[in-house]
């Protein structure tokens, strides 16, 4: 999952995305109103935290533009304690949740996990596809119960597969959402970490659509799944 951070607070903003990495996601930054506007109306995002006292362009502005062109990736506004008339002007702006500061970075963690389960349409943090589990909230994948150790990358992988379960995913859409945008994109590179998961899950549940791309569904009864052998659990870097 790929997510933007807009905050001109460069301490803060090193904070969050240093947090938002090390659970597991792909992070952009900007420290300005208009390049976060930007990077918001140029790339794909699937949620953004947007802080709203900011520089060249406030964060009402910016979101309220988003919104006029479309863009209904879901964000996450920050905004002073004593704020109150910030997020009223947030949420009619078109926001879909915020967070006070000071905060603890728990919570936003939380809340943005929230966020992502509810713009997938599901309702806890365990994603579940046959006998395979990915705990949104620990970061953590099973198979039977069995845990499975996988990269960052083969885990923001699965992990947008199956919150988007059922449907087909294009390589390019995998590309536009597991990777920030400093990393050198290479959809072929995909295919690797298709390969590998399917590999270290052992079990048949990402097809291939020829031409089109990945869609991950529960494997039939009939088809046994292959024989797996022993992994330790947690994603590693």
């Amino acid at each position: 999952m790929r997510l933007l951070v807009v905050e001109d607070d460069k301490d803060l903003n090193r904070q969050v995305v240093a947090a938002l990495t090390q659970a597991g996601y792909a992070v952009d930054r900007a420290f300005d109103g208009e390049d976060g506007w930007f990077l918001g109306d140029t790339e794909s995002y699937d949620a953004v935290i947007l802080d709203l006292g900011l520089p060249k362009k406030d964060g009402i502005a910016v979101l309220a533009e988003w919104r006029k062109a479309g863009r209904v990736m879901p964000v996450l506004i920050l905004t002073a304690r004593d704020r109150w008339h910030e997020k009223v002007e947030g949420f009619d702006a078109g926001a879909d949740d915020y967070v006070a500061k000071p905060f603890h970075v728990e919570e936003l963690l939380a809340r943005l996990r929230a966020l992502l389960r509810r713009a997938a349409g599901h309702a806890s943090n365990e994603l579940i596809c046959g006998p395979v589990s990915l705990d949104t909230r620990a970061g953590q994948v099973s198979v039977d119960g069995n845990p499975i150790k996988l990269t960052s990358h083969e885990y923001r992988l699965l992990a947008y597969l199956m919150h988007h379960a059922g449907r087909v995913v294009s390589r390019g859409e995998l590309v536009e959402h597991l990777y920030d945008q400093d990393f050198d994109r290479d959809s072929n590179t995909i295919e690797v970490f298709v390969g590998r998961l399917r590999k270290k899950l052992g079990i048949d549940i990402i097809q291939t659509m020829r031409g089109l791309g990945y869609v991950i569904a529960a494997p039939s009864a009939e088809a046994p799944a292959a024989k797996r052998g022993p992994s330790s659990s947690s994603v590693e870097g």
